[in-house]
């Protein structure tokens, strides 16, 4: 168990990171455990400005989306759990689906964003990101990039594009695409990923990829990009980004969420930091820090490097209702999985 503490304003401050197999931490009454699978600096940094702020501790339990979402319903009304964050909404969606969400306030609700919570209002966005094409710069002209994600299943791009299928963020695109365009062109699509395209495992890694000459493009999330360039940028030296706008599929905002556990012990705490994280607090930690997420409160910018969030052009799509399960039955068949 790694533990930080820092004092502010006489104020001891705990975060504690663990691993999903270890016991629940010993609960006080000013205290929240997240099941965080957002990623983990960010949900720091997060905790620790938030337990400054009011002096309730957190303590982090740090896993991915779905491993975390089973967890959860395993546990059903006997989980320890506070509050669980995601990268990506299928996991919320699954979550949610067992009825084991507590309602947001609304006050909390209306600080986001339209379309970002599901309209139950039983989870709320905390954070978002694009889909894009990073591509080479060195190969490809922005008359030869794809019009649209559709295009990637074409037969003139065989060969010349990775993703990674395996990884919740990609599933959550074909999630998307799934409610915008129906089961029948999702499974077309599919086949033609399947024959088209190389799969890698991790964004990072298909981004390394095209920045090596590997191959022409990958289909990955906006952050990836813009945090190795505000780092040494030495693997997006010859990677460009293109959105593919218009209410594309390629043009998916993913939502990151936040719900409270309906078996909460301390839902009181619970909504004070999901109310902190959408609010000035939290996205001022998006807008100053280094995840390069986009900001999802009302008025509240996005760090300066993103393409603002309204200029995405992203289709409508309702996070409440994008389904995990078919996804990975759909890529399964398709030989992706």
């Amino acid at each position: 168990m790694k533990t930080s503490f820092t004092l502010a304003a006489g104020v001891a401050l705990a975060v504690s990171v663990l691993a999903l197999s270890s016991p629940a931490s010993a609960q006080v009454k000013d205290s929240l455990t997240i099941y965080n699978a957002q990623h983990e600096g960010l949900t720091k940094e997060w905790a620790q400005a938030f337990t400054e702020e009011t002096g309730i501790v957190v303590t982090i339990r740090q896993g991915g989306d779905l491993e975390i979402a089973n967890q959860i319903v395993q546990e059903g009304a006997n989980s320890p759990a506070d509050v669980f964050l995601t990268e990506n909404s299928p996991a919320m969606a699954l979550v949610d689906g067992k009825g084991l969400f507590a309602p947001i306030d609304k006050a909390t609700l209306d600080q986001v964003l339209p379309g970002f919570h599901p309209a139950n209002g039983n989870w709320v966005g905390i954070a978002a990101r694009s889909t894009v094409f990073a591509y080479d710069k060195t190969k490809l002209t922005e008359d030869k990039l794809p019009k649209s994600m559709l295009d990637l299943a074409k037969p003139e791009w065989k060969g010349r594009w990775t993703a990674s299928p395996s990884g919740a963020d990609f599933q959550a695109i074909v999630g998307a695409l799934l409610q915008l365009k129906g089961e029948e062109a999702t499974a077309a699509w599919l086949k033609g990923m399947k024959e088209n395209a190389t799969p890698i495992r991790g964004n990072s890694t298909a981004m390394k990829a095209v920045n090596a000459g590997q191959f022409e493009g990958a289909l990955i999330y906006h952050y990836y990009y813009f945090g190795d360039v505000a780092k040494t940028g030495e693997n997006t030296k010859n990677v460009g980004m293109h959105y593919f706008k218009n209410q594309d599929p390629g043009a998916f905002v993913s939502i990151s969420g936040g719900g409270i556990l309906a078996s909460s012990k301390h839902k009181e705490q619970a909504q004070a930091f999901l109310k902190w994280v959408t609010g000035k607090g939290g996205q001022k930690v998006l807008r100053d820090g280094t995840s390069f997420e986009y900001a999802v409160g009302k008025g509240e910018a996005s760090n300066k490097m993103l393409t603002p969030i309204a200029d995405l052009q992203a289709p409508k799509v309702e996070p409440s209702t994008l389904n995990n399960a078919k996804v990975t039955d759909m890529m399964t068949a398709a030989g992706l999985l």
